[in-house]
């Protein structure tokens, strides 16, 4: 189900179906800008999955993107704790004890 990218809010938006002047009905962010696309990700150039995309420098305002497309509302990305992270490396590669 789709979701807001700022707030995380799950949408009621069917077939992606979003106009350029569209905002989340829980946090009023405008939908058809970039950190709301499912192609949005802080770890990539550029922050967009989508090689062809003419990428705006402002994320957050509604852009005129033609390969624009809702996504989740899940985190993409470089948001997440450094320690958070870190917790999940040392979990990731503890030994286990015998």
């Amino acid at each position: 189900m789709p979701g807001c990218g700022k707030c995380g809010r799950r949408l009621d938006i069917i077939a992606n179906q979003v106009g350029r002047r569209d905002v989340c009905p829980h946090c009023g962010s405008e939908l058809h800008a970039c950190i709301h696309c499912r192609h949005y990700d802080e770890t990539v150039a550029k922050e967009c999955k989508e090689p062809f995309a003419e990428v705006p420098s402002d994320k957050e305002d509604a852009n005129f993107c033609d390969l624009y497309q809702l996504g989740d509302g899940a985190d993409r990305g470089g948001s997440g704790s450094k320690d958070a992270l870190l917790s999940a490396a040392e979990a990731l590669f503890k030994k286990k004890e015998q």
